[in-house]
């Protein structure tokens, strides 16, 4: 219990505060090949259906689980294993972004289709490393207050690259186009770079593996030596699927409902952002005196509820303050929820083989939502809005029922306590 009085000196220490700005590298990249590309070809009128297809983009995230193990097992260069590979791939990324800028949606869909997949190739690639590093840098202890931190900054650069980028293209003040949006977003992921160039090299009780098979297999023959295994991972895949659906065309249905990018970027955006830090901020503490189990449960729910919420805009069209009292729901309940998520999937990690089962498990977590979220746009064409909305809400059940199950297989202090 002592260590639970001490909260405050975990959470403004210098660890915690380069997880902040990693996490913020890390969510950067993700609203530009997501939420803020599919706005760019929504104002541009390409069909619905292809916007939706263009969540398969991220399929390097469901698959990073691939090329992990060479980030367990290779360095790159002297300045360490974790930080060489959160370089590299910071690098590609700002070089990525600015060559996507300089792309048309009407003269080169199939280029920027291209160049999507890349940048979110070179992402989830910087995740891998981003994730390991977290876990091997943070005491079990820490790990509660460390992913929320973490989303704290993913969420800050969502809201950067997402509803203040957004809100900048065309607006009266200080208008720009959407490609130097793009220009100016990798220039941002220099924030990623410079926190690596600083930050420690974690250090380990136990050496790298030796050899690309040992790295390869070893962490996925561990992994599933353990009780309960294919019932974890199936959990993964479960528990956020149906918020996730929901959220693969927020941004066309925002468009669809009558808001205009200034509404946007002002609400689904900026309140949303803050609405999230809001919900960070009480699920980490709520983790970190209750434990990552009890945290699922409440959360999950909540996240689940504020999923079907949505359909109310189908009913009030464009009127901002349900549109905002939707927003600030959704975004508290998920953020809460995502928090216990990250939590439970890092004290999973061996850090033996942390990059590797991290992202086997973060690959999986994202696997339903990738794929799935290709069809979303037919799906909503045939069920409409409202419709949509419900069934992704019905989709979250599963994995909440199966946390009944959950704690048989696992007992460790990181998830009790």
């Amino acid at each position: 219990m002592a260590a639970k009085k001490n909260i405050l000196k975990d959470l403004f220490s210098k660890h915690m505060l380069i997880i902040l700005f990693l996490g913020f590298a890390s969510g950067l990249p993700l609203a530009l090949t997501g939420g803020t590309l599919k706005t760019w070809l929504a104002r541009e009128q390409v069909d619905i259906s292809t916007i939706g297809y263009f969540s398969w983009v991220g399929l390097s995230y469901s698959l990073k689980f691939l090329w992990s193990p060479l980030l367990d097992r290779y360095t790159l260069f002297k300045v360490g294993r974790r930080r060489s590979w959160m370089m590299a791939t910071q690098v590609a990324l700002m070089a990525s972004l600015f060559f996507l800028g300089t792309l048309n949606p009407l003269n080169n869909l199939s280029l920027m289709a291209i160049m999507a997949v890349l940048i979110a190739f070179f992402s989830a690639t910087q995740d891998i490393a981003i994730d390991a590093y977290r876990r091997e840098i943070l005491s079990n202890q820490e790990l509660g207050l460390g992913s929320s931190l973490n989303i704290y900054g993913y969420r800050i650069a969502m809201l950067v690259s997402g509803g203040l980028g957004i809100g900048m293209v065309g607006n009266e003040f200080w208008p720009i186009t959407w490609g130097q949006l793009y220009f100016l977003m990798a220039a941002i992921m220099g924030i990623g770079l410079l926190t690596t160039f600083f930050a420690p090299e974690p250090k380990l009780d136990s050496p790298p593996p030796k050899s690309l098979y040992q790295a390869a297999v070893e962490p996925f023959a561990e992994f599933l030596r353990r009780p309960g295994a294919a019932y974890i991972l199936l959990f993964v895949l479960l528990f956020k699927l149906g918020d996730a659906l929901a959220g693969a065309l927020l941004q066309p249905f925002y468009v669809q409902m009558g808001f205009t990018n200034a509404d946007i970027g002002l609400v689904a955006k900026v309140f949303g952002t803050a609405s999230s830090l809001v919900g960070l901020f009480f699920g980490g503490i709520a983790i970190y005196y209750v434990g990552i189990y009890r945290s699922l449960w409440v959360f999950g729910i909540l996240q689940a509820i504020s999923t079907a919420a949505f359909a109310v805009l189908t009913f009030t069209g464009n009127a901002l303050v349900p549109f905002a009292a939707v927003i600030v729901f959704e975004d508290i309940s998920t953020g809460m929820a995502t928090a216990a998520f990250v939590a439970f999937m890092a004290a999973l990690s061996n850090k033996k083989y942390t990059a590797t089962q991290y992202a086997i498990l973060s690959s999986v977590a994202t696997l339903g939502r990738t794929f799935f979220s290709g069809f979303t746009g037919d799906l909503v064409k045939h069920l409409g809005w409202a419709n949509f909305f419900y069934a992704c809400a019905l989709i979250a059940v599963p994995g909440l029922l199966m946390l009944i199950g959950m704690k048989k297989y696992h007992t460790d202090e990181a998830l009790d306590s």
